[in-house]
């Protein structure tokens, strides 16, 4: 771990900060935004699914928008607290930000086992723990996190000794790795989506780390046979594959019923949307309408004028990620910003892909507009370490660097460092 210190510390103090990718901060924001604006179109209306529902009338009309946004202000706090805290200090207590995931995991385990109330558990998998008033937290998203800073030390040290692509001492450790975190997050907590997050985080950084082509389609290979050996074991996940082969000709109507409201919902929006507070498929019919399904809701309400603006901001915003990465001087430094890649790549990706049918349907968050805190906190935190270390970027590209450039050097070139300016695009 002192070595795994030393990597970021030294790569950090060659670089002269300068000011910050704001890129990021706006991208965010406006994606927050319109979430919070969909939790007030909507929200009304799964109140009142619920009131009926229930028998209750616990749910106001302003219920989720007042939960959201709190939600938001929470991950607003959170992304300013993680880029003034020096990420020198998250590498540092890295494994420990990983085992405590780890432990949260199997204490959740032991939880739902037991039958116990602290265990949140819902359509047959327990992801959550209940906090009574304060709502419930998910503790697999904090494992993101830890596995996130543990696998970028681990791989920033092998890549500095040239030992990424060697199989002993790099790639069968971070199998074993995987496969426990695989274990709680895929086979107890039956969250494929998330585990499907999780490799992409390391499958980003082993790609930037340097892997070679060839281990690289050997790996994925792997990776393709161990994920249809879990959807084999789970009925329900053999159930949606089966559905999403079938297509629209699905003999199971249960089945298919989640992804042909998405598409009803979706193509009813037309161009331009039926407009707020006049969505159909929010009314009930649709399930998961504020949470995995809202992206198939911002299609009816706002058409396809709004969707493709969510996409054109998610964009952006990966490829700011893409840029940062590109442009930091330290191999900690790098994998970190090119994991947080594949973290938000492989929410938005996996997340659209199953609302519009081009991916069997997966219980996976659209990241800063579903419902729920636990998700946009964490993803804003990743989002805020990303902001910090913008500050440390260099001017050329990784493959234009000299190595023997320091910070003397820089000093001479007379020009600001952002990274926002357009010549870095």
């Amino acid at each position: 771990m002192e070595r795994l210190r030393n990597v970021g510390t030294n790569a950090v103090n060659t670089v002269r900060k300068h000011r910050p990718d704001y890129q990021i901060v706006l991208y965010m924001g406006l994606l927050m935004l319109l979430g919070l604006i969909v939790m007030y179109a909507i929200g009304p209306q799964r109140a009142h699914v619920l009131n009926t529902a229930y028998g209750t009338d616990f749910y106001s009309a302003t219920y989720f928008f007042t939960k959201q946004a709190i939600s938001l202000a929470l991950a607003v706090a959170v992304f300013i607290a993680v880029s003034k805290i020096p990420y020198t200090w998250l590498q540092k207590h890295a494994k420990h930000l990983f085992i405590i995931g780890i432990v949260a995991c199997v204490i959740l385990a032991i939880a739902g086992w037991a039958d116990m109330a602290i265990a949140y558990c819902s359509l047959g998998a327990c992801r959550w723990f209940d906090l009574g008033p304060l709502g419930s937290i998910q503790p697999a998203e904090f494992l993101k996190f830890g596995l996130l800073m543990f696998v970028a030390g681990f791989l920033a040290v092998r890549a500095k000794m040239g030992l990424i692509n060697d199989w002993y001492k790099t790639l069968i450790p971070l199998g074993v790795i995987m496969s426990v975190v695989a274990l709680f997050v895929v086979g107890i907590q039956k969250d494929m989506g998330t585990g499907i997050a999780m490799v992409s985080i390391v499958a980003s950084m082993l790609v930037v780390a340097g892997l070679k082509l060839r281990i690289g389609i050997l790996l994925l290979g792997l990776g393709v046979l161990a994920g249809i050996m879990l959807i084999l074991i789970a009925p329900h996940r053999l159930d949606r594959v089966t559905t999403f082969l079938e297509g629209d000709n699905a003999s199971d109507t249960a089945a298919s019923y989640h992804i042909t409201h998405a598409k009803i919902a979706i193509g009813s929006g037309g161009f331009l949307g039926v407009g707020i507070g006049n969505s159909v498929q929010a009314t009930g019919y649709l399930p998961e309408a504020i949470n995995d399904s809202v992206f198939a809701i911002m299609g009816e309400t706002f058409g396809f004028v709004g969707l493709v603006i969510v996409l054109i901001l998610f964009t952006a915003l990966l490829m700011r990620l893409l840029i940062v990465s590109d442009r930091l001087n330290g191999m900690t430094e790098r994998l970190i910003v090119a994991g947080i890649f594949g973290w938000l790549a492989a929410h938005v990706i996996l997340n659209i892909a199953a609302m519009t049918g081009v991916f069997p349907l997966t219980g996976i968050t659209l990241p800063l507009l579903s419902f729920g805190g636990t998700s946009m906190i964490f993803i804003a935190s990743a989002l805020g370490l990303a902001f910090q270390l913008s500050a440390y970027t260099v001017h050329t590209n990784l493959g234009e660097r000299s190595t023997d450039e320091d910070s003397n050097g820089r000093r001479r070139l007379g020009r600001s460092r952002y990274t926002s300016r357009s010549s870095y695009r």
